[in-house]
């Protein structure tokens, strides 16, 4: 059974109104390649000089649907320990505890640290192709350190705001970590999929700000030349920890649901919050946002 409202964990994240341009992109990615196996050492060259690589068909519809069946299971309360669900704000007046699952989920943000808890989400999260190919772009054995489950329910899924992954990690800034961002439902333009800028990974890090969320400001995004990448079922996307990135609203009737792991080389050190802070973090800048 779903936690009562008062027992709900919410995502820290502010719904508010931004700029309309603010998820302008100039360009749609139009050059994936076809499954895991075929990325070779010119889409590696391409990874490292864009930030980011799109793989199609990278799992099968019956993998997908494990997934989603996963996720429904552990948002209904079927594992008992599991406690990662987060709901977006606007379920704080909802009677979500009465729903079933399929209603449930259009109610909730994301989930954080469920891949030990089904087998399909953990098959999915150690695919030894997807492996196999991480440890070629990372040269080194990548470590999941990361899992969470992306929704963006139809109507009041919230942006994700600009940002670098690897403002939220305490790892070392020349650790190369990789997202992999797999798409359960058809993301689209409409229903906010993931746009990126091309290239910024490059560029080092960037000052975030706790605003809407722990972001780029709004005033420093610079996104002539984004990209959005809009996926099928099944599709992912592999992006660097320092690619400028975001997600608008979903103002659309359809799910945008995706699942999303982070890796990181298995030597990597862990480094500290004030560490992390040093670099990302506004005090003792004089910056404003």
């Amino acid at each position: 059974m779903a936690a009562p409202a008062a027992e709900r964990i919410y995502d820290y994240g502010e719904a508010a109104p931004y700029a309309p341009g603010l998820y302008h992109y100039n360009h749609i990615a139009a050059d994936g390649v076809e499954g895991f196996d075929a990325i070779d050492e010119q889409a590696i060259a391409r990874f490292d000089q864009q930030g980011y690589l799109v793989v199609n068909n990278a799992f099968t519809g019956q993998e997908v649907q494990g997934a989603l069946n996963g996720l429904l299971r552990l948002i209904g309360g079927e594992v008992e320990d599991f406690n990662g669900v987060m709901y977006e704000h606007a379920a704080s007046n909802q009677p979500v505890e009465d729903m079933s699952p399929e209603q449930r989920q259009d109610y909730v943000r994301k989930f954080m640290w469920f891949e030990k808890y089904d087998d399909h989400l953990h098959q999915m999260a150690h695919h030894p192709k997807m492996l196999a190919a991480l440890e070629r772009i990372i040269g080194d054995t990548p470590f999941l350190f990361q899992d969470m489950a992306l929704l963006k329910p139809p109507h009041i899924g919230r942006e994700k705001p600009w940002h670098q992954d690897h403002a939220y990690f305490e790892l070392p800034l020349n650790a190369r970590v990789v997202g992999v961002w797999i798409a359960l439902d058809e993301a689209t333009t409409e229903n906010g999929c993931m746009i990126v800028i091309p290239g910024t990974h490059r560029q080092g890090p960037v000052v975030h700000f706790k605003r809407r969320d722990w972001q780029i400001c709004d005033t420093d995004v610079k996104n002539q030349g984004a990209t959005a990448v809009p996926l099928k079922p099944g599709g992912c996307l592999l992006f660097s920890s320092l690619i400028h990135h975001g997600t608008p609203t979903n103002n659309s009737g359809l799910r945008r649901r995706a699942v999303q792991f982070h890796y990181r080389p298995a030597s990597a050190p862990k480094t500290s919050v004030e560490e992390r802070l040093a670099i990302f973090g506004e005090e003792g800048k004089d910056v404003t946002c």
